[in-house]
């Protein structure tokens, strides 16, 4: 998922915009946003499925499909179907003309802060995740990830050429969106269950990582397709290059820095002396994985990595769960509450023809995931099937795909729909399946269910 906080949108809208109103506006969205949240979760977790699930359906509840509590821009809406702008136009005094700009500025500061979340659950998911382990599952994490971004890839491309006459190029983008895995969804699930440091835990998260990086390299590719109909070979090298030598790189600098860091924290005195280094540290690592076109949760949990090595890796931990409690559920909210389900709906004509491309791009989606389990080799009783399963859902990455083809003009509405209609699909039933597919001995019955520590 590509990182943009979109600064000078963010200025505009907010120099034109009263700042008291943008506040109110921020205020209420996050009450609706916490509100959904915590119901969601409960919900989930009383039906025995993960929090995260109820997280990303409270924020369809209260999104564009449903309430229109929290709406975006970008989801074609306007602030005329925003609730919170009428309910402030009626209690605050909000002015119609005004109410645009402080729709703008409140939904670029809720998405910023949905950026942040994912950021900082990367960064809690590597201070979770052994750099040892992950290691030792490299080839095989990387054999996962290949396999995870060629087959979906060339089924999807080729299924939709020959099966439904779709072009070169718009088959090549859709395809393309078929080899994403959301790491932020999955590693969430895996966390919540217990299994995150598992054997399969970790095959499943190091190939989400490398899939990711495939991902963003297949991203720049289709785009430039998109674009002229040529591949900018030379933005394709730079970065298979860059994203090499980031993750060696933070790998090699982690073994020098955590002394450094351990040292500095102990001379710190007062509140935050931990905390604070080890986002600042975060944060520039993000920055960097971002000014060099990777994207920023790379950088995020390559941080955490680095930081898990150090001898203050449980003081950090207890003490980065409740900044995660407030920001995460914002990230997953967020990303229900974009999810469009009339996309879904058959009475309409033009998704009807979408729906049959979806149900294709779906299949093509699951199985072209779950066959990755099969690479895995050298590992006697793994649970292949729970490694595939995890690599299903595409989450917030695949609509950064559906996002670029859209906006390039290359993707038809119909086949839109039906990439739109994949992401929901695999994002909302990799979860339960992941509780389904790991059995529940030694996962949440050995952890305390509020604070994840064994009992």
């Amino acid at each position: 998922m590509e990182i943009n906080f979109n600064v000078p949108l963010l200025a505009t809208a907010t120099e034109t915009a009263d700042s008291s109103m943008v506040l109110a506006a921020v205020l209420l969205s996050l009450v609706v946003i916490y509100f959904a949240s915590k119901v969601g979760g409960e919900l989930s977790n009383k039906i025995g499925l993960p929090a995260v699930l109820g997280e990303l359906v409270g924020g369809v509840v209260i999104g564009v499909s449903v309430l229109h509590l929290l709406i975006f821009p970008e989801g074609g809406t306007d602030a005329a179907n925003s609730l919170i702008m009428s309910f402030l136009q009626i209690t605050a005094g909000l002015s119609p003309e005004a109410t645009p700009q402080v729709f703008a500025a409140q939904s670029e500061v809720i998405s910023v802060l949905s950026e942040l979340g994912v950021i900082i659950l990367l960064f809690e998911i590597g201070l979770e995740s052994n750099l040892k382990d992950l290691m030792a599952v490299g080839i095989q994490a990387f054999l996962v990830a290949t396999v995870g971004v060629i087959v979906p890839f060339a089924a999807g491309t080729v299924g939709l050429m020959t099966i439904f006459g779709v072009s070169a190029i718009p088959a090549i983008f859709a395809g393309a969106a078929l080899t994403a895995t959301s790491i932020g969804i999955t590693s969430k699930v895996l966390s919540e269950i217990g299994r995150l440091n598992s054997k399969e835990g970790q095959i499943i998260l190091g190939a989400a990582v490398i899939d990711d990086v495939l991902g963003i390299i297949v991203l720049a590719v289709v785009a430039s397709l998109a674009k002229d109909g040529a591949v900018d070979v030379g933005n394709v090298v730079y970065l298979i290059i860059s994203a090499s030598a980031f993750l060696i790189g933070a790998v090699v600098f982690g073994n020098v820095f955590n002394k450094s860091f351990v040292a500095i924290a102990d001379q710190l005195k007062t509140r935050g002396e931990l905390v604070i280094p080890a986002f600042i540290f975060a944060i520039i690592m993000s920055y960097l994985a971002s000014v060099i076109h990777l994207e920023a949760i790379l950088g995020a949990f390559a941080a955490g990595l680095v930081l898990e090595e150090t001898d203050k890796r449980k003081e950090l931990q207890k003490q980065v769960i409740p900044i995660a409690d407030m920001l995460v559920p914002v990230f997953f909210v967020t990303v229900g509450a974009k999810t469009d389900l009339g996309v879904l709906n058959p009475a309409i004509p033009t998704n009807q023809e979408a729906l049959i491309m979806a149900t294709f791009l779906i299949t093509v989606a699951i199985i072209g995931k779950v066959v990755t389990g099969l690479t895995v080799f050298g590992q006697p009783g793994i649970n292949r099937l729970a490694i595939g399963v995890g690599m299903i859902p595409r989450g917030e990455v695949g609509l950064v795909f559906a996002g670029v083809g859209a906006a390039s003009g290359v993707l038809s509405k119909p086949l839109g729909a039906a990439i739109i209609m994949m992401v929901i699909i695999t994002t909302f039933i990799a979860p339960p399946l992941l509780r389904i597919v790991f059995p529940e001995s030694n996962t949440t019955a050995n952890l305390d269910s509020k604070s994840g520590e064994p009992l």
